[in-house]
């Protein structure tokens, strides 16, 4: 009988605390949760050990930061022995004095470190500091085999480039993962945030469509407000949708959930033939992807 093509995806939506101990722990339970109802890939929240730290620049938050592999990859690897689960963690990575990254590491369901992917674009906004604290990710856009089919991975502000996904999606990747920590200011909720919620959403499933592959965002929820400040909504609405850019699950607004999701990677090679978008692309044209802009 051949080997089946169905995956469990499980997404983590949590809210994040002041403690890393407490948050990690949270965690842990939550890819336990997922593993208990099927789940075999199982993607966390971007930089889930701790709140949201880039709303302020501060450099007592660089303490936060860990070697990868490092404690957190060891501890997540005996789970995913433990589970046979594939995970995707998304973590603040100390590379040596003075650069740090945004990384998410790769493990696979017998526990293997597989490897990292650090974030290659770094926003920023206003509460979205993160230039301050991560230099741009130099190992290029990733795909690893696990047990349970190709994935990629890019994290959070990846989410809006087009050439990140497609990048990704041309290094094998059946299932692009975006860890994610995005959500709303206060003062701007009312006015453009079901726009902005729909662009992010928009954005991502055209990834899919345009990739023939699924994509699989994990989100927090809660309002992080740090020193006092407004702070920021976190949107939850974690989701996935299959290589037509159809939403086959989406999480909450406000509460965590894990969000547990069969889907079918046969419909990968079905999407790409129907839709041969790979097959069609002017590979020869496209120079002017390397230049700014086109004057």
């Amino acid at each position: 009988m051949p080997p089946s093509s169905k995956v469990t995806l499980g997404l983590v939506q949590m809210r994040c605390s002041p403690s890393p101990q407490e948050n990690f722990a949270n965690a842990m339970e939550k890819i336990r949760e997922a593993a208990d109802r099927g789940a075999s890939i199982v993607c966390l929240p971007e930089l889930f050990r701790s709140q949201y730290f880039c709303q302020t620049e501060d450099h007592a938050h660089f303490a936060l930061a860990e070697e990868i592999p490092g404690p957190s990859t060891e501890a997540l690897a005996a789970l995913a022995r433990e589970r046979g689960v594939a995970i995707v963690a998304s973590l603040f990575e100390k590379r040596a004095p003075g650069i740090y990254h945004n990384t998410a590491a790769v493990l696979d369901a017998d526990g293997t470190f597989l490897g990292k992917y650090r974030k290659m674009h770094i926003p920023d906004d206003p509460l979205y500091y993160e230039k301050f604290y991560f230099t741009p990710g130099d190992l290029g856009f990733r795909s690893w085999k696990t047990a349970h089919g190709k994935v990629g991975v890019c994290v959070c502000w990846d989410q809006w480039y087009p050439e990140a996904a497609r990048l990704t999606a041309l290094q094998g990747a059946e299932m692009l993962f975006y860890p994610t920590a995005i959500g709303w200011h206060p003062s701007e909720r009312e006015q453009v945030g079901d726009q902005q919620h729909d662009a992010w959403e928009t954005i991502q499933r055209s990834h899919a469509i345009a990739n023939g592959c699924y994509v699989a965002a994990s989100n927090r929820v809660g309002h992080e407000t740090p020193n006092g400040a407004p702070g920021i909504v976190f949107w939850g609405q974690s989701f996935v949708c299959d290589p037509s850019g159809k939403i086959v699950a989406r999480a909450s607004a406000e509460r965590e959930e894990v969000l547990v999701v069969e889907i079918d990677l046969a419909r990968v090679d079905e999407q790409r033939t129907h839709w041969p978008f790979f097959r069609d692309r002017r590979i020869d044209a496209y120079g002017g992807l390397g230049k700014r802009f086109l004057d």
